[in-house]
Order: structure tokens, then sequence, then C-alpha cells
């Protein structure tokens, strides 16, 4: 056994509903709808402190990321590799429309994003490879910190599978990520240089 010397901990919150309802919208820009906005400001407590905001750089995410940030005065960091996965043809389309017009590619998509990515999309391991890569760089940098990171359903599934050490293409289709639901990591740092990440809680929603 190795003791921890230090640690942080992440909350990872999904964005609220978008205008425009349920749709796949990976890279496709929609603000937050009213309704979204409500979720979001429900989900955190004005007694909460973060040292910093880490958010995808599409405006459901960032406009949020960004009202936290100013009414704490704390720092946020907009990465770009924290965007959702790219849904390709299917981008800003209904579930049904999707199942209408490409058959069963939806349903294989979701049992396996590496075989089967949407069309002109992207493969679960390259969305995985990029949201990693972006992971570790902001964790190195921000280590030691409670961060805040405000994100999308695939990119918060993307984190705790790196985080966890969990095969990212099952966690796309096994763990369900409401619209503003929370969950939290801690990410301890070992005295032998290793690292231990404790999943402390996840799917909360506001009540």
């Amino acid at each position: 056994m190795y003791a921890a010397t230090s640690a942080t901990v992440v909350d990872l919150i999904r964005h609220g509903q978008p205008e425009g309802g349920q749709k796949y919208r990976g890279h496709r820009d929609d603000p937050l709808s009213r309704l979204g906005w409500s979720q979001m400001r429900r989900a955190i407590r004005s007694d909460e402190h973060w040292d910093a905001v880490l958010c995808s750089s599409l405006e459901r995410c960032r406009a949020f990321a960004e009202e936290v940030g100013l009414a704490r005065g704390i720092p946020v960091y907009v990465e770009p590799a924290f965007k959702e996965i790219d849904f390709g043809e299917w981008e800003g389309m209904k579930t049904e429309e999707i199942l209408a017009r490409y058959g069963g590619s939806l349903g294989a998509f979701w049992l396996d994003g590496d075989a089967h990515p949407p069309p002109g999309g992207e493969t679960v391991s390259l969305f995985y490879r990029r949201v990693a890569e972006a992971w570790d760089r902001w964790l190195n940098r921000l280590w030691g910190q409670h961060l805040l990171l405000v994100g999308h359903g695939g990119v918060i599934r993307m984190s705790l599978a790196h985080a966890l050490g969990l095969p990212p293409v099952h966690m796309m289709s096994r763990l369900e990520v409401p619209y503003a639901s929370r969950s939290r990591i801690r990410i301890s740092r070992r005295d032998d240089g290793g690292h231990l990440a404790t999943l402390v809680y996840h799917g909360r929603q506001a009540v």
C-alpha cells in the first residue's frame, strides 16, 4: 500500500437542455434553453467553492461556466478538446429521424462506436483520445485544486473512463448522464508516483 500525498477533486456537470430539445448535437453549437439555464442554476449551490472552471468551447457549456466563474471570481479555462463527439451526418437529427434514414446504424454505434461510427463522424477511440489528452494536461496544470468541469454527456463518460481505467466504448452505452447531472471524482497522487482515482458519486440531479 502507498499513502496518497496529494489529491485533485473534479466535479463534472453536464449542460442543461439546449434550444430545440432532444436531438443529436455533437459539434452543433445550440445555446441552452430557458429550461436548460434553470436546470443548471438549480444544480449548484451558492455556497459551493471551486478554484477554477474547465469547459467545452461550445455555447451550451461555455455560457454557464463563464457565469459561474464571474459570480465566484475564479478563472474559466475553455478547452476545445472537451467538445462532444462529432456525430457527422446525424448532427441536428432526432432519434426517430436517424432510425428512419439510417436503419440499424444507430444501434450499431451505441454497441460499438469504433466499428460503427456515425457517417462522417468520429470514432469513440478518437473522441476518447482527445478528451483524455486534455484531461491529463489540465490536471497536471491545476493539480491539487478543486475543479468544476462543465461538459457534455460523452465528455463526462470519456473522462470517467480515462480516470477509472474503464473501456470507453462500453461507457458510451452503459453510463447514463442526464441533463445538469453531477459527478465527482477524486484523483490522488501516491508517493510511488502513481495515481488512484475514486468515483465519489455519479449522476446526481437537483431536486
